[in-house]
């Protein structure tokens, strides 16, 4: 049995990225700090595995895939450097037409990019993307603070000509917000699937999914120019980087130790008892589990506990790892074309002619509790960016990266979904024949399975909607002397940020009268 101590300054429930980040600061200003990880694999579902049964070798980023979002400030401020890889091209959208027919391919070259638009799209999307910089200049300092309304936000940190866009767009829906761009409705549909519906239990007319769009397009790390990039070694090497910084400034960090309560005395917190039947001692816990979870484990506020009932949505996303023997080849491709592998592969809904038709049917079916005919996918393969992931064979680990299905479809998963992972795959036939053939192994993840997989109530994604923005988000402080939340349920959402368990910490030191070292 692992040993436990009887007594720390702060227990942190659960490992993943955001309770790493908490340990490092907490345990460098002075604090015994003890993190709790009911799993035995650390990292949330910032992790890398083996789980293909028939290609062993084989590594995979299950969970979270893409690194982007974790503000640079907060990296200098932990003293820690994740090893990154650009990914170039990052964006592809093909059509399933042979060679000649169109495709969009955006990477560095700027020049091949603009070459492939249309001169409206082309003059349409040099204003938005004009605009994002703006907004994600102004917005950053925010990230690493405790969040205040949508107009104080706006009024506190974005220049007066933002001002009115940015409510606009926290408030509104991402179709509403790229209408006003005259953008081509292709190009307009990938934009609001990758950034406005990712994750979010939400179609694209819904109002809050502004706020997912604008989070998405927060990357600011050190030549990211704007995207999301591939973390070497997999999303688990993220993990073990922030969870090494913690061990040496002195935090334990204990697996296989679910919590079971969190104690309470006179209204404070007094300690937290463990499934095994243990108590650990502490005046301070921080839970960087999921708000849902969080509230199992604490009697919280009722006006909080109320506001959490009235926010909770079910994961809508669906992961279907993928085991290939090699490569496809994509119909619409030419032969000296760049590889668009390392990309995010966009296949869009096409039934209905109109993509935002399509993307509005999606939505509908998902409501009415039925699998889309036409979902969509993003569709990756990081190995081909990061080799260091394959096998001594040279497998590559791909995804499949489904919005929207519904979490409790009707008919139930387990007799729907090895023939809904084979629509999938017909759908990656239309555009690369042969893919079917490659595969040698599948690892679907429902969102059932997200939830059973990571531990995440509901299986979504970011715990709480990223429809709900700033002070509508679980608050750092619970209102229960000495309980404290820092998760993705937190500002400023989810996504890899790393800034709730940041904005946690800050809060937690703050109270106790304590300087950040």
């Amino acid at each position: 049995m692992t040993e436990i101590p009887a007594r720390a300054d702060v227990v942190i429930i659960g490992s993943g990225h955001n309770g790493l980040v908490a340990a490092i600061m907490l345990a460098r200003a002075g604090l015994a700090t003890v993190v709790l990880e009911a799993d035995s694999t650390i990292g949330g579902a910032t992790r890398t595995e083996r789980i293909f049964p028939k290609v062993p070798g084989l590594r995979q980023s299950t969970g979270s895939y893409l690194l982007g979002l974790m503000p640079p400030e907060l990296l200098a401020k932990l003293d820690v450097q994740i090893p990154t890889r650009r990914r170039d091209p990052h964006y592809f959208l093909p059509t399933p037409g042979p060679v000649g027919s169109p495709y969009l391919l955006f990477g560095t070259d700027r020049a091949a990019a603009r070459a492939q638009l249309s001169p409206a799209d082309l003059a349409a999307d040099d204003a938005l993307q004009a605009e994002l910089a703006d907004l994600r200049e102004d917005l950053a300092p925010a990230w690493l603070a405790e969040p205040g309304s949508v107009e104080e936000t706006a009024e506190r940190y974005l220049r007066p000509a933002l001002r009115k866009t940015f409510i606009r767009l926290v408030r509104g829906s991402v179709a509403e917000y790229l209408a006003g761009f005259d953008l081509s409705e292709l190009l307009t549909a990938m934009y609001a699937v990758t950034d406005g519906l990712s994750g979010a239990h939400a179609g694209p007319d819904d109002p809050g999914t502004g706020h997912n769009f604008l989070l998405h397009n927060m990357c600011r790390l050190p030549g990211a120019d704007g995207t999301w990039m591939i973390a070497e070694g997999g999303m688990g090497r993220v993990a073990e980087i922030l969870a090494g910084a913690a061990r040496r400034q002195g935090a334990q960090i204990i697996a296989s130790t679910p919590v079971a309560q969190v104690l309470t005395s006179g209204g404070a917190v007094s300690g937290v008892a463990l499934a095994d039947g243990r108590v650990i001692e502490t005046t301070t816990v921080l839970g960087a589990c999921d708000p849902f979870r969080l509230a199992e484990l604490a009697p919280l506020p009722a006006a909080l506990a109320d506001h959490l009932a009235s926010v909770r949505r079910s994961g809508t996303t669906m992961k279907v790892n993928l085991a290939l023997s090699g490569l496809p080849r994509f119909r619409c491709l030419p032969p000296d074309a760049p590889s668009p592998f390392g990309s995010t592969i966009h296949l869009l809904p096409e039934s209905l002619g109109s993509p935002m038709a399509a993307l509005r049917r999606m939505w509908e079916q998902v409501r009415a509790g039925e699998l889309p005919d036409e979902p969509t996918i993003e569709w990756y393969v990081h190995t081909t960016v990061d080799p260091s992931l394959q096998d001594d064979a040279g497998h590559h680990s791909s995804a499949l990266f489904v919005q929207s299905v519904p979490y409790a479809p009707n008919g139930g998963w387990d007799a729907q979904v090895d023939g809904y992972v084979d629509r999938l795959l017909e759908i990656c036939e239309r555009y690369a024949p042969g893919t079917r053939s490659l595969v040698v192994d599948v690892a679907p993840l429902t969102p059932p399975g997200i939830e059973r997989h990571f531990g995440i109530t509901g299986g979504h994604i970011q715990h709480l909607d990223n429809t709900f923005a700033l002070d509508r988000r679980m608050p750092y402080f619970t209102g229960v002397d000495g309980l404290y939340a820092g998760s993705a349920g937190c500002h400023p959402g989810g996504g890899v940020t790393g800034a709730p368990g940041h904005n946690a910490a800050v809060r937690i030191l703050t109270d106790l009268n304590l300087p950040e070292f």
